[in-house]
């Protein structure tokens, strides 16, 4: 079979299985089994592909019918300008994250040397972004998760920062290494009640990088409760936050001693995170 009738069929099974990004996952999933890249795919269609690419090819039409995401399948994901390597134990990194490194380097742009903390670090895709643009700032993450900090330590070296890197198993509240000039958090903000009700590709990710809790509040809350011990005075704090949290989490945000710089919104012109200065 070559490579235009095998995307076609390909991309036939995922349309019956109601996917809607179809052309696109076959795209991404040929290029996958036959460790091409999308131009490669585009310039030869005609192409025979070996049977046991052809087979993994099916398998991987197979696992997207089950509504696995795609950056799961393929065990990688682009982000801001690096790729990283994610599975199911960490959050796939999301284009409107990709806010939180535009707002921090426009904050640091005329800066040398600061000390970053990442509050969940999961992937490491905030942190290392901006470790990547920095050359002299270092980095530390916290997660509780051992198993995420096991992916970021191995995007780290994938991305030769691991010397600017430190990484700790610890949740908020019990963390009390350092002073930091920037902090940045995407902690879990979606309300438990809310879970169920999710696109089905999200069962596949972490429940813990996901559930904010009854009122979607409760790690938020934590995690500036805790950025106001750890951040120097005027020291910036950048969090993601959900579409409708904006003032409640500027509430908490001031209650702290932290003063509200602005809010902005994602792609789809919803509030997506806040920057904040310590006072």
């Amino acid at each position: 079979m070559d490579i235009y009738s095998a995307l076609k069929k390909g991309q036939s099974i995922l349309i019956d299985n109601n996917i809607i990004s179809a052309k696109l996952d076959s795209e991404i999933l040929m290029s996958q089994a036959i460790r091409k890249n999308k131009e490669f795919i585009i310039l030869n269609l005609q192409k025979q592909i070996k049977k046991r690419d052809l087979d993994y090819f099916d398998n991987l039409i197979q696992e997207r019918t089950k509504r696995k995401p795609i950056a799961q399948i393929i065990k990688k994901k682009d982000f801001w300008k690096y790729e990283f390597i994610v599975n199911n134990n960490v959050l796939i990194p999301r284009p409107d994250t990709e806010i939180l490194i535009e707002q921090a380097l426009k904050l640091v742009k005329n800066k040398n040397r600061l000390q970053i903390l990442d509050v969940g670090i999961g992937s490491g895709c905030i942190l290392m972004s901006i470790l990547k643009e920095k050359k002299n700032f270092i980095g530390t993450g916290i997660d509780i998760s051992k198993k995420s900090l096991q992916i970021s330590k191995v995007n780290g070296q994938k991305l030769r920062i691991n010397n600017r890197l430190r990484l700790f198993k610890s949740n908020i509240d019990n963390f009390n290494t350092g002073k930091y000039d920037l902090i940045v958090s995407n902690p879990p903000y979606i309300k438990k009640s809310d879970l169920k009700c999710l696109e089905k590709d999200i069962a596949f990710e972490p429940k813990q990088a996901l559930d904010g809790g009854l009122d979607g509040l409760s790690e938020i809350s934590k995690v500036i409760s805790k950025s106001s011990e750890l951040i120097k005075r005027g020291g910036h704090f950048i969090i993601e936050i959900g579409f409708d949290q904006k003032n409640k989490v500027k509430k908490i945000l001031r209650d702290k001693g932290f003063y509200i710089k602005k809010t902005v919104k994602d792609l789809s012109n919803h509030d997506r995170c806040i920057v904040s200065i310590k006072t």
